[in-house]
């Protein structure tokens, strides 16, 4: 089996064979400076083992489970979850869409194993408000309700925390509101803690001001999901690395009802 190395050993490679479960992936990636989004890093990495252990989809309803990702990068976790069954939207900027996204979503479908979701791509900024999103003006993109809201590598500059945590929380809402469901999607963030005070303050803005709860996955479940992956890396190959679930709050929850109400 292809041995599977941490992303910072392959930023010189141009085109990745990346092993996933039963899949083979050719992922396409830049490493020119231009953007963090166009290379592989290691959150993606885990975060896609980390799902693909726990969130196993299981075709028990009448749609797929649908998911946004927040910043997909290269596309690797947007394809490890189509893999897995689930409905994808991939989002990032329109410089990361058109330079390595869009390609790798469209070069590796034939890849994916039976019974795959589908995944759609979508340029999604976040420094653009909520209220200026427009999901009405492409009937055949996907949007809200989303069961699953997933972003990883993407808390690495202060001025990107706030735009970051309104987006979340907006398509939270969005779902929330949208779905028949009283429960909120769960959202999974993956990051590595370079900077312990850049960190500190994303998840104090996110439950501070957003209202999100905060539970830190369990180290050995990471452990656990790469040993199924069958993955064996150093310690200091993947230190630092955190995943967070995030859930909104009973306060916004009771907001939102008030909300509908007054409409």
């Amino acid at each position: 089996m292809l041995a599977v190395l941490p992303a910072h050993h392959t930023k010189h490679v141009p085109l990745l064979r990346y092993p996933f479960c039963h899949s083979l992936f050719h992922l396409a990636q830049l490493d020119n400076g231009a953007s963090n989004g166009t290379a592989l890093w290691l959150g993606a990495q885990l975060l896609s083992w980390y799902l693909a252990d726990n969130l196993k989809y299981k075709a028990t309803s009448a749609r797929r489970p649908r998911v946004v990702e927040l910043g997909s990068g290269i596309g690797l976790s947007a394809l490890a979850l189509s893999a897995m069954g689930y409905d994808v939207l991939a989002t990032d900027l329109p410089a990361v869409v058109s330079s390595v996204l869009a390609d790798n979503i469209s070069r590796n479908v034939s890849q994916l194993p039976l019974g795959h979701g589908t995944i759609q791509v979508r340029i999604l900024d976040w420094s653009v408000p909520p209220e200026q999103w427009s999901w009405n003006d492409d009937t055949a993109t996907m949007g809200p309700p989303f069961d699953l809201i997933i972003s990883s590598d993407t808390i690495y500059s202060p001025d990107i925390i706030s735009p970051l945590f309104r987006t979340v929380h907006a398509l939270t809402r969005m779902s929330l509101i949208s779905s028949p469901s009283s429960r909120p999607p769960p959202v999974y963030i993956c990051l590595e803690r370079r900077d312990p005070t850049l960190t500190n303050r994303a998840l104090s803005n996110a439950e501070n001001m957003w209202g999100f709860t905060l539970d830190r996955v369990p180290h050995k479940k990471l452990v656990r999901a790469m040993e199924k992956g069958g993955v064996t890396w150093d310690k200091v190959d993947w230190e630092g690395i955190e995943i967070w679930k995030l859930t909104l709050t009973e306060k916004v929850l009771n907001a939102r009802v008030s909300d509908n109400i007054q409409q």
